[in-house]
Parts: structure tokens; sequence; C-alpha cells
């Protein structure tokens, strides 16, 4: 009987499952093809000493099969190699493959923050980016994503975000090469803040708020962002239900999540300007103004006012921008409005 031991270079050595020092404590022999595999001290310290044989190039299944033929054997498959690069088919004695340490979920991250280190230290065009120089990638690697998914073609949707694990990775790369306090810090300062706001954003799941729908999800959310929208405002301006909402973004999307903030902070939106009964909203509201609107006539009427801003010579992006801006001023003059007027009447 022949065992194949998988095992990975990500995990300490000796820490096996129980199934695999089992097999190991029970096999006849077990071999290794150099004694500098990682298992070779670790299972040696454990009084299973690996026999280090040499192995015929081209011919691992038949020298497997031979050596299996005397009794039970183990043999120590390379560390991280996988299953399907074994070449076992024309083994002649039963065999199993066993993996004997599994990798834990995200364990092949590390070779992707090896991988990044190398880059930046040997790979002249690597060496030389900044996080602006990448920042047309970063943008460019979302939108093919971002089309993949449009598509339907979800095979190449995991190529399409490793492209863009590969950006976070680089920006994560260059950071530390500046002092903490010049704004530096490392892939693992990213995870932590990450884990920590994702913790502290689902207190239905790591705390003790009890919820019944998505609905009571976002209004929890809503109002954790605004708890931390409020604790971080340091500024001549004052915090806005707007805050974080960025900019640079393509208009239409801008437009779409500042109106979204808008409304979630209570203002209705309508068409010139944010809530009912200022200046702008003698206007005809958004909301219920056509139901009979679909995504394709919605996609139909945006490409008709492009065509009749560009037929005006107007640039249809910076005239959504410059009307997105109005909108956020006008949500901000609101926000202080009704800010008074609590204050007033408290």
């Amino acid at each position: 009987m022949l065992t194949v031991l998988l095992s990975s270079p990500r995990v300490a050595p000796g820490l096996l499952s129980w199934k695999a020092w089992s097999a190991l404590r029970a096999a006849d022999r077990v071999l290794a093809a150099s004694d500098e595999h990682p298992l070779v001290p670790a299972l040696a310290a454990a009084d299973v000493v690996p026999a280090v044989v040499e192995v015929p190039a081209g011919d691992l299944a038949a020298f497997l099969s031979a050596a299996a033929a005397e009794g039970s054997v183990v043999w120590l498959a390379p560390p991280g190699l996988a299953p399907d690069r074994l070449l076992l088919g024309s083994l002649s004695v039963p065999y199993e493959v066993l993996d004997g340490a599994p990798d834990l979920p995200g364990a092949h991250l590390l070779d992707l923050v090896s991988i990044m280190d190398r880059l930046r230290v040997s790979c002249p065009w690597d060496r030389e980016q900044t996080h602006s120089s990448l920042l047309r990638y970063l943008l460019e690697e979302a939108y093919e994503a971002a089309e993949t998914i449009e598509a339907g073609d979800l095979a190449a949707l995991r190529e399409e975000i490793g492209d863009v694990m590969f950006q976070a990775f680089f920006h994560a790369r260059i950071a530390p090469e500046r002092p903490a306090a010049e704004g530096g810090f490392t892939i693992d300062d990213v995870a932590d803040t990450l884990a920590a706001k994702l913790v502290r954003r689902h207190p239905h799941v790591f705390g003790t708020v009890s919820v019944s729908s998505a609905a009571d999800v976002n209004a929890n959310w809503d109002e954790i962002k605004k708890a931390e929208r409020a604790a971080k405002a340091d500024g001549p301006q004052p915090p806005s239900a707007l805050d974080g909402v960025p900019f640079g973004q393509p208009a239409l999307s801008l437009a779409a999540q500042l109106q979204r903030r808008a409304e979630r902070a209570g203002f209705a939106v309508t068409v010139g300007g944010p809530a009912a009964g200022d200046e702008h909203s003698t206007r005809p509201g958004v909301a219920g103004a056509d139901t009979g609107l679909t995504g394709e006539r919605l996609g139909d009427v945006l490409m008709d006012l492009v065509a009749q801003g560009r037929a005006a010579g107007l640039d249809p992006e910076l005239e959504l921008r410059a009307a997105a801006r109005r909108f956020a001023d006008s949500v901000r003059e609101r926000e202080q409005a009704v800010k008074k007027t609590d204050e007033t009447s408290a």
C-alpha cells in the first residue's frame, strides 16, 4: 500500500493531521527525495526517520510501485505540490493521497505578499511605481472586473478579481517604505483595519444586536457610519451625511451615491434639490415621476440626454459633476438648517 503525503509550505513542519501521523507511524518505510524536505527533521524528532532516496528522473510512478510492493510506504511529496501534478496514473499498486497539512482558507495570500516583495525589489518597472502612478491601473482593473460580471463571464471573474487584488497588494507594499508618522502602513495594518471595521459594522453577527431583515441591517449600518463620520469630523466643515463620498468617481455613480446618502439622512430627493420645502423643491420630484420606467428605458433616456448635451456643445460628464456638487452643497445647507431648528427648539 502506498500513501502519498501532501503538505503545505505555509504550515509549520510537524503540524500534521492525526490521520497523517497514524499513517506515518504505521508505515514500513517513509521515503523522501531530499533531506531538504521540511518534514524530514520534524519527523525524525518524533522518531519517524524518513529514508532519503534517489528517484530516477521521470520514473516516479515505477519507483514508488516497486517500493510499495515490498510493504506499506509513505512518500513525502514535495511541499505545495498540487494533487493533479503527482502523475500517479501509472502506479501498479493501491494508493491513497493524504493531505496531511491542509492550508487554512486565505493562506495562499502569503504567497502574494512574498511575490510582491520580490517584484518591488527585483523588477525595474515595479520598483519605480508610486501610489499616483498606479492609480490608473487600480481603476482600470476594477472596471474590467465589473465588465466580466455584467457580461456574465464568471470564469473570467476569477482572473479579474486577482488583478484587482494585485493592485491592493502593490499599494500595501509601497506604503511601508515611508515612516508611520508620514502615513506609512503595512499589509497587516490594512487587514487589521478592515477586520475591525467589518466587526464594528456587523454588531448583529459579532455583538448582541438583533435584526430581523436586511432592512434592519441597512438601518444599523447607516447609524454606525454616521457615528464614524462624527468621530472623524475634524475641520472647518461640520459633519455631513455626505462625508466620505468620493467625488473623483464617474459623475453618474457620484450622483446616485449622493442621492442615496441624502435619502438615508431623511431628505426626499427631488430634481434640483434634496428636500421638499426648500428653494429647489418646486421642480418635479424624481420619486414616482414615472412608475413605468424600466432599466432599458432609463438607459435610452440617459443616452438621449448625452446626445442633447453634445449637440449643445456641452460635456455631459462635467455638467453632471457640477450638478452633483450643487446638490451636495444644498444637502449640507439643509442639514445645517435642520440642526439650527433643532437647537432653537431644544
